[in-house]
Order: C-alpha cells, then sequence, then structure tokens
C-alpha cells in the first residue's frame, strides 16, 4: 500500500492537480448544478429578511399608494412579523443544510483527505463557510439594503408559498419563543431610573457635553413623569376673573407677559376657558364695554396622575400648548404647558424676560447651600441639586413639593428656624405662617455622599 507524503503541501498539489485532470462523474455534475441553485435560493430568501423588515415609513406609503397584487401581498406579509421571520429562518436553515451535505459530498468524491483528514476537515469547513456567507448572506442582504422594494416585491410570492409549506413547523416555532417570551415578561426587569441613569453616567464619554448627558437622562425619566410634578401649581396661575373689565383685562395680559391666560367664573375651579392674548390684539381699541368673553377657546382638561409623554402626544395631536390639571374632585389643581413638557428633556428653557432662579423659587449660595420657597416641586428640587427624583420616594406621600416632604416629615407644619435631618440633607426653616411653608434653606452635608446616589 502506498504511503501517504509526509509533505500536506505537496500532497495538496497533487490532489488539486488530479482532480483538475480527472474526469467529473455526471452525480458529482448534477450536485453542482443543484449547490449553485441551493446558493441562489439563500441568497434570495436571506435578502428578504433584510428587504421585509428594512421597509421604512415613506417607502410603505409609497407600497400603499401603489394598489397592485404584489404592494398588497407585501403588506399583507408585513402584518404577520413573526409568522414571516420565522419561515425565513427555515427555509433558510433548510437549504444551508442542504449546501453543507451537497459540498461535503462533492469533497469527498473529488479530493482524498485520507492521508491528512484534520486538514481536510478544516479546509471544508472554510471553504463552505466563506460560500456561504459570501453569496448566501452578505452579497444579497447588501443589495437587499439598496434596493428593499424591490427585493420585497420579487420575493413576495416565494415568500407566501413558502409560509404554507412551512407552516406546521412555522408555528412550532412561534409557540415556543411566546412561551419563553411570557416567562421573561412574567419575570420581569429590577432596573430602576436610578440604574439607567447610572448606565448613562457611565457609558457615556467623560468628554462629551454635559446638556447631552441631561438630555439623555432626560428621556430615561420621560415615561415616568406624572402632570402633578412638574404642573404649575393654582397659587402660582395667572388667571382672569370672567367679570373684569376689558380695561382692567389689558392692564392683566400686559403685566403677566403670558400669552395663553386661564379665565374663570366666581372660582378658580370653575374654568371657563384659555385666553389667548394673540385674538386680543387686534381688539386693543376696543370701547370699554368690548365683551371679550367670546374671544375664549375652550380649555383642555387632565387629571393630575397623567404621564406627561401620553400628554404630549395629545397636545400634538391636538394642537394645544396649555392643560387644565384637576383633581380626583374635580377641582382646579394647576396648569401644565408644552414647555414644562419639553422642559423635561431639555432643561429649562428661557428668554430674555425670564430669571431662571425667580422661575423656580431658589437661590443658589454657594455648592452644598441653597435657599428654596417651599412650593418648590420635588421635581425641580431634584434638578436644581442634580440628585434622581426617587431619593424622596419612601417618605413623600402624595406630596409633590419639598414644602409638602418636611410636613410629611414632621407630622405638623414646624416653627421657623427648625432643623429637620433626612439623609445627607438638612433643612432649615425660613419663613413659615400658621398654613404653610413658605421659604427654607437647604444643606447638603456630604457632596460625595450625594453624588454616588445620582
Amino acid at each position: 500500500m502506498e504511503e501517504p507524503d509526509s509533505d500536506p503541501y505537496l500532497w495538496l498539489s497533487k490532489i488539486v492537480i488530479s482532480t483538475l485532470t480527472g474526469n467529473f462523474s455526471p452525480g458529482i455534475l448534477v450536485s453542482l448544478l443543484v449547490i449553485i441553485v441551493l446558493f441562489f435560493f439563500s441568497a434570495m430568501i436571506s435578502g428578504s429578511e433584510i428587504a421585509f423588515f428594512s421597509l421604512n415609513p415613506m417607502q410603505l406609503k409609497d407600497i400603499r399608494s401603489k394598489d397592485t397584487k404584489t404592494n398588497r401581498l407585501i403588506i399583507s406579509l408585513l402584518l404577520i412579523p413573526n409568522r414571516l421571520l420565522a419561515t425565513i429562518l427555515i427555509a433558510n436553515n433548510f437549504v444551508n443544510v442542504g449546501i453543507v451535505i451537497l459540498c461535503a459530498f462533492v469533497s469527498s468524491e473529488l479530493f482524498d483527505f485520507t492521508g491528512f483528514p484534520i486538514l481536510g476537515f478544516i479546509i471544508e469547513i472554510i471553504v463552505i463557510t466563506i460560500l456561504i456567507l459570501l453569496f448566501g448572506e452578505i452579497m444579497p442582504k447588501i443589495y437587499a439594503t439598496q434596493k428593499p422594494v424591490n427585493f420585497a416585491s420579487l420575493m413576495a410570492y416565494p415568500l407566501n408559498m413558502l409560509i404554507r409549506v412551512f407552516y406546521p413547523l412555522s408555528s412550532l416555532l412561534i409557540k415556543t419563543t411566546n412561551v419563553i417570551d411570557k416567562k421573561l415578561d412574567r419575570k420581569g426587569h429590577d432596573i430602576s431610573m436610578s440604574d439607567l441613569s447610572e448606565a448613562i453616567d457611565i457609558t457615556v464619554d467623560e468628554g462629551a457635553p454635559e446638556e447631552e448627558t441631561k438630555i439623555l437622562k432626560g428621556i430615561v425619566r420621560f415615561t415616568d413623569i406624572e402632570v402633578k410634578e412638574i404642573m404649575k401649581s393654582r397659587m402660582d396661575v395667572t388667571a382672569i376673573d370672567s367679570e373684569t373689565t376689558f380695561k382692567e383685562l389689558v392692564e392683566i395680559v400686559m403685566g403677566s407677559g403670558y400669552s395663553r391666560i386661564p379665565v374663570y367664573e366666581e372660582t378658580f375651579d370653575n374654568i371657563k376657558g384659555i385666553l389667548y392674548v394673540k385674538d386680543l390684539l387686534p381688539h386693543l381699541n376696543k370701547k370699554e364695554n368690548f365683551i371679550w368673553i367670546s374671544l375664549l377657546k375652550s380649555a383642555f382638561f387632565v387629571p393630575e396622575n397623567k404621564k406627561i409623554n401620553d400628554l404630549l402626544q395629545e397636545f400634538q395631536e391636538k394642537k394645544i400648548h396649555m392643560a387644565i390639571v384637576v383633581d380626583e374632585y374635580g377641582g382646579t389643581s394647576g396648569i401644565i404647558t408644552l414647555e414644562d413638557i419639553i422642559e423635561e428633556i431639555v432643561g429649562e428653557i428661557t428668554d430674555e424676560f425670564d430669571s431662571p432662579e425667580d422661575e423656580i423659587g431658589f437661590t443658589k449660595i454657594d455648592d452644598d447651600n441653597y435657599m428654596f420657597e417651599g412650593k418648590t416641586s420635588i421635581n425641580d428640587f431634584c434638578k436644581i441639586i442634580g440628585i434622581d427624583d426617587d431619593i424622596f420616594d419612601e417618605v413623600k406621600g402624595e406630596s409633590d413639593s419639598i414644602a409638602g416632604v418636611i410636613l410629611e416629615l414632621q407630622g405638623e407644619i414646624p416653627e421657623k428656624n427648625t432643623l429637620i435631618t433626612y439623609q445627607n440633607f438638612e433643612f432649615k426653616i425660613i419663613a413659615v405662617d400658621k398654613r404653610r411653608i413658605k421659604k427654607l434653606k437647604v444643606k447638603i452635608k456630604d457632596r460625595d455622599e450625594a453624588d454616588e446616589k445620582k
């Protein structure tokens, strides 16, 4: 028996030469032809995955606007994305397994790897993997990314047929994934807003602008904020009595500086509408008896516990900028504007007439000492100090202001100069009356510890 060559390179060159000079049997020729066809199928199926799931809104709108059988079929397939994806994956795996089996058969018939079986096995794996990746994955997906509509139109009918062929297998796959999804959903995720904020601090580059980090944190918290947390309390709202004379109305509007002002009848709990200052401008030269109530626009009412992301969507749909916030009894709690919501993401929005400190009601003495009005919301307080707003969750109860937190901690209205300590904060009551805390001083006793709570 002839001994195999000890030099693998000499052995490999002899195999290649003998193969090129040998005759291909009909079985090998048919196998090679089938492999080429299977590569074509693999390419088309792989490309269809990218084509269908990368259609952008404009392309989908264009497809819907052209009422053809192919376009209707594309839309119907997109309505069952799980079934479509499962069918694509199953079909692609069947084709690729067929390619591997036939390539192994052709390789064993054309090449003699008995001398170096491990080397032959490695060569087969490398060659087959490269061919499948290049012709069955990379090239078709690049083309499908560039022309998704054309590719989807070409594969709509073949995929519809494959869905019927592989329906039992795809159903089994979908049921299996649904079971896994339900178990994961039942398990849930114990990720808090604080955890996400810390993740942003870790992942953001050190050289990134501070504004970008604040915006990212604002987006993280956006869906978790309720209207009552950022609304302007009724005590701070400029509103107009419906019995106000036209002359007095003009003076109030000019003094307020607001473009939209609520109008009430008898009490602030009975809002009749919103006065848009732009509607008032053409009538400034009217007489004293001008009936300005006719200029009111309907008010939009929202509950205190409404999420601001839902309210933002309603603002966009209704094309309005202000809502009246009501409590569970229908009384007016305050107002919220589109600007209040946007500020939760991008930070305070001020113009040349605004004073940020006066608007929120605080004064920064130094890095560790602040003076706040008692009515300052917990949300604003935490943003100014630079901490997460969940730090008071355990003690705030139903309170939304920093004065409310103090009342929850004390159980009564504290006297002037009273010191209240909570975690690393020291609150000193500066001004108080029989009904409420007007002003207080806040001292951060350990700034490093506070920073760790961010």
